[in-house]
């Protein structure tokens, strides 16, 4: 509109025109914008708000009267003074559809646009580079496809650019280097290949590159040494190869340089020791050589440093005492030679330090521990020597130590002392002297303890059995006399003891039968010289038993047959007697039996031939005869297993073939004949009478519909599986004890699935997941699905419900579980009462204990175990109020087949951004949904709220205390607020929106 000039008689007249003009221009571009929003919408399934309304974001209750004609009331825009859209933000909207039908071009003045968070599909329109204004650009978290728009580099204006979590692929277009005013990128978590533009490094204003967990290739252009803004530049998990350019040394604002999972090689570039403003450097799994450079040293913001896993040589720099701030070290796998020096004892933030599988010479650095902080320790796996430093027997904040596979010396007894928080000890095979000390069952939190392959000598002092926390137990290959304290029998929680190769005597305790968790027993290669206690039988969890080469008496006890879920079973090298009970014929998991070398004398049962599992056997050298059972284990054995013995004889190569003499044979002829017409006759009478009624009378049950039945019978039995015990008998025994799944024994249901109490007649108990889907869904996946079944039941950890395993037979399909008698943490949050009851020590507990399983299923499983539906209804507590964490795993094994893979799995309001969304799910899915059960154990109920206020990291520092505790309880101590900060600190680190700022699990375990 031109200028009015004051002078001109028609002022009046001329501005009357110019704002009627402009008003129309006005109405014309609002209804043309409101037009093509609205058929947009139309072709979209919303999942949040009604579709009634003429906006999908309109609520129904609207009674604006201009909602059909101006957009800019409408829910998630916003309008310049002319009535033009300029910001469009419908981000977690639960849009579902396309955006081809949105034209772009009728949004001239549009600066902002933010769809992320939706399932919008399909690919990215190249119309949407006709919007010359826009400054912000964000369709994250969505299910886009195909490639980037060769032009969007167009959009001159951009600021900021989200395209992550998506399923976008091809290369990244190289006019993404004129968008010069950009800030911040985001990439990662797509199927971009191809080489890195080196026109990004025209990018001089950018903030944040995120290009991680994609398949680029190529190497890291040298023009990001021109990106002087950077803070934050992650590339990990790609395919990038070459050098490190030594132009990032450059970066000097950045913070976090991520380069790790590559095939990176050549040497660590010096330069990066400028990079002073850094606190997380991660260059690990990658193939770098040379040395460390000792510049790095010069990084005094450091607080991560991980260089693990690569091919680099050399010593350890000792300038890497000056980095005060360092938290965590990992420099595990690699080739490093050399002393650790003594400078890394001057860090005194130093919370976990990994070192191991190195060629590390020396000695321990004498204050290594002088800090008071140092949580896991791990050396193991090196050349080291000497003795263990006064600094290291008085580290009480150990949580983890890891020495074993050195040539440590110096006597158990006094160079270790008593640490409140210890739970992991590995000292195996080193040289040391002693005797077991009596500290070791005052160290409350222990739960592992291993010693063997020392020379330690003495008795096992009873005081171990004060550990109650203990699970493993491994003091073999030492000089270990006397009886097996009867204290042991205290440690309820063991799940594996091996005491082999020492020289203890007597007895195995009767207290052993209360070790009802126990799964692995070794007592080989010692000087028993009693019999084997029946109530071994009680060990209904057992999975291993190795007794031999001991001095074991008297017969084999027949309660041995209890043990339905034994896999192998060695009595080898004793001094056994009598027959071998056919009650082990109750061992149904048995896979190898070994019973050489004894006195065993009779016939071998026949009722081992139902044993279907067994693959080997050893009966060689005892006094056996008669016919070998008619069973594959024993049929496809050599003649070594059978030698030595009085008169084996059957179809088994190398052995007589059963033949009686003609004597025998003839009076048997004749007996037999004599039975046969005594017996025979009036019963064939009656058969023939009984079968006349018997077709009339069961005529009309003889239909197809059971014969296909039986064929369908026939053909679940292919799908057929409980591992650790015999799937067809316990699934008509569970199908007995539940009823047919009658509801009186349901104790909980959920999306894939009902939850039974089953009692069996072991009198164990267990969970029973009957499961919603049939057999069918499997069986194209057979193998996939048998491998992680057994997966799931080789876990085992104190914080883990144990898996038994899958059935699916005939009309069912479960899972079987061990029963946590307690419930959910989510049933007992509700009930006021009982949360009264989860005082804030057992809270902090439950939250360290799942993060304890985590860890554990993150970095102690092979290959990792994602969980995938971490909630408080997945969390159970024992009667000792213990976290037990349940269902792991379970969203991945009902999702085998590959069209499905992107299924949501999980708990809405727990689930990760990205696990909504993305196709990629890793363990930081696991990691938030951690963040947000350790707020609502804190604050007793979902934290929602808490969660949805949240939009900064000092909104989070601001958060009091008193606003997120639980008020049903009292408020904390002053000792108690510190912890709870701390976790809380923790946990919204957890629920950092980009996966890659999240801690790992292992992190996390270390700063609780």
């Amino acid at each position: 509109m031109g200028q009015i000039l004051p002078q001109k008689s028609d002022k009046k007249e001329k501005l009357n025109f110019g704002v009627m003009y402009a008003a129309f221009n006005i109405a014309s571009d609002s209804a043309e914008q409101a037009n093509s929003l609205l058929k947009w919408a139309a072709t979209l399934h919303n999942q949040k708000y009604s579709n009634r309304s003429p906006w999908p974001l309109l609520p129904e209750n609207s009674t604006n009267p201009n909602a059909k004609t101006s957009p800019c009331t409408w829910l998630g825009l916003s309008c310049n003074r002319g009535g033009s859209v300029v910001r469009i933000n419908l981000t977690t909207s639960g849009l579902n559809g396309t955006l081809h039908e949105l034209s772009f071009s009728a949004f001239p003045d549009l600066e902002f646009l933010d769809l992320s968070c939706n399932s919008l599909s399909s690919t990215i329109p190249l119309e949407i580079t006709q919007l010359p204004k826009l400054i912000f650009l964000d369709l994250s978290s969505n299910q886009l496809s195909g490639v980037i728009p060769p032009d969007i580099g167009l959009l001159t204006n951009l600021n900021t650019l989200r395209l992550s979590a998506n399923r976008l692929d091809g290369s990244i277009p190289s006019s993404v280097g004129n968008l010069t005013e950009l800030a911040w990128l985001h990439l990662y978590d797509n199927r971009f290949s191809g080489s890195i533009p080196s026109e990004m490094g025209n990018l001089k204003n950018l903030v944040e590159l995120f290009m991680d967990t994609n398949l680029l290739t190529g190497s890291i252009p040298s023009t990001f040494g021109s990106l002087t803004k950077l803070v934050q530049l992650f590339l990990y998990n790609n395919q990038l190869s070459g050098h490190i350019p030594q132009e990032l040394g450059d970066l000097k604002s950045l913070t976090s340089l991520s380069l790790f999972g590559n095939n990176l090689s050549g040497p660590i570039p010096a330069s990066l020791g400028g990079l002073t403003s850094l606190t997380i450097l991660h260059l690990y799994q990658n193939q770098l050589s040379g040395t460390i450079p000792k510049e790095l040293g010069n990084l005094n913001s450091l607080s991560n440093l991980e260089l693990s896993e690569n091919k680099l040589t050399g010593s350890i720099p000792a300038s890497l005492g000056n980095l005060s701030r360092l938290e965590l070290l990992f420099l595990k796998n690699n080739q490093l030679s050399g002393p650790i020096p003594e400078q890394i004892a001057n860090l005194s933030k130093l919370s976990l330090l990994q070192l191991q599988s190195n060629q590390l010479t020396g000695y321990l650095p004498q204050n290594i521990c002088q800090s008071k902080v140092l949580q896991n320790f791990s050396v193991n796996d090196n050349r080291l020597e000497g003795p263990i430093p006064k600094s290291m027997r008085d580290c009480k904040s150990l949580v983890r130590l890891h020495l074993e596979g050195n040539q440590f010396i110096g006597n158990i007894s006094e160079d270790f002392g008593v640490y409140p928080y210890l739970q992991f000890v590995d000292i195996r095979y080193n040289k040391f002297h002693g005797e077991i000390s009596s500290k070791w069952g005052m160290c409350p939190h222990l739960g592992t303890l291993l010693i063997s392959g020392n020379n330690i000598s003495g008795i096992i002092p009873p005081e171990i059995g004060n550990a109650a926390r203990l699970q493993g137990l491994d003091f073999s290959s030492n000089q270990l006399v006397g009886r097996i304290p009867k204290e042991l029998g205290k440690l309820t929680s063991l799940v594996r003891v091996n005491l082999e190769d020492n020289q203890l005597s007597d007895g195995v305790p009767s207290e052993f039968g209360s070790l009802t968790d126990l799964e692995s027993l070794d007592l080989s290669a010692n000087r028993f010289n009693q019999s084997i206690p029946g109530n071994i039988g009680n060990l209904v969890k057992l999975n291993y038993l190795n007794l031999s080469n001991n001095q074991f008496s008297q017969e084999i006890p027949i309660q041995l047959g209890k043990l339905v879920h034994l896999s192998k079973l060695d009595l080898s090298q004793n001094f056994l007697i009598g027959e071998i009970p056919s009650e082990l014929s109750g061992m149904q998991s048995l896979e190898v039996l070994n019973l050489s070398r004894n006195n065993l004398s009779g016939f071998i049962p026949g009722d081992l031939k139902e044993m279907h599992g067994l693959s080997s056997i050893d009966i060689s050298y005892n006094k056996l005869e008669g016919p070998v059972p008619d069973n594959k284990a024993f049929q496809n054995s050599s003649i070594e297993a059978f030698q030595g013995n009085k008169g084996l004889c059957g179809h088994v190569q190398g052995l007589q073939p059963c033949k009686p003499s003609s004597t025998e044979q003839g009076s048997s002829i004749k007996f037999h004949k004599r039975l046969f017409l005594v017996i025979s006759l009036p019963l064939f009478g009656a058969f023939l009478i009984l079968s006349f009624l018997g077709v009339l009378f069961f005529q009309s049950k003889r239909s197809k519909e059971a014969l296909e039945a039986e064929k369908s019978s026939q053909e679940s039995e292919e799908i057929l599986l409980i591992t650790s015990f015999d799937g067809k008998s316990m699934h008509d025994e569970i199908i007995e004890a539940t009823d047919s799944f009658n509801d009186i024994y349901c104790i909980g249901k959920g999306g894939c699935g009902s939850v039974y109490k089953a009692k069996l007649s072991s009198g164990s108990t267990v969970a029973v997941k009957k499961l919603h889907q049939s057999h069918d869904a499997w069986k194209p996946y057979q193998k996939e699905f048998w491998s992680e079944i057994r997966a799931l039941t080789e876990i085992k950890h104190r914080n883990i419900v144990k898996f038994y395993g899958f059935c699916s037979y005939s009309a069912y399909s479960f899972l079987v579980y061990e029963c946590i008698e307690k419930g959910s943490l989510a049933t007992i949050l509700r009930d006021n009462e009982a949360a009264k009851e989860l005082e804030w020590f057992k809270r902090a507990n439950i939250i360290k204990g799942v993060a304890n399983a985590l860890s554990y299923m993150h970095h102690d499983c092979s290959p990792p175990i994602v969980h995938r539906d971490i909630s408080s209804k997945n969390i159970l507590l024992d009667s000792e109020n213990e976290a037990r964490v349940s269902d792991f795993g379970i969203a991945r094994i009902l999702n085998l087949d590959s069209s499905h893979r992107t299924a949501l799995a999980g708990t809405f309001g727990y689930m990760a951004p990205e696990l909504a969304y993305s196709i990629v799910v890793t363990e930081k899915c696991d990691v938030y949904s951690f963040g947000v059960l350790a707020l609502e154990v804190i604050n007793g109920k979902h934290p929602g709220e808490i969660i949805s206020s949240i939009s900064s990291s000092s909104s989070t520092r601001k958060m009091l205390l008193e606003n997120i505790v639980d008020l049903r309880l009292p408020f904390p101590s002053p000792e108690v607020q510190v912890e709870l900060v701390n976790i809380l600190n923790l946990a919204f680190t957890c629920l950092n929106s980009n996966p890659q700022v999240r801690p790992t699990m292992e992190m996390i375990c270390h700063m609780l």
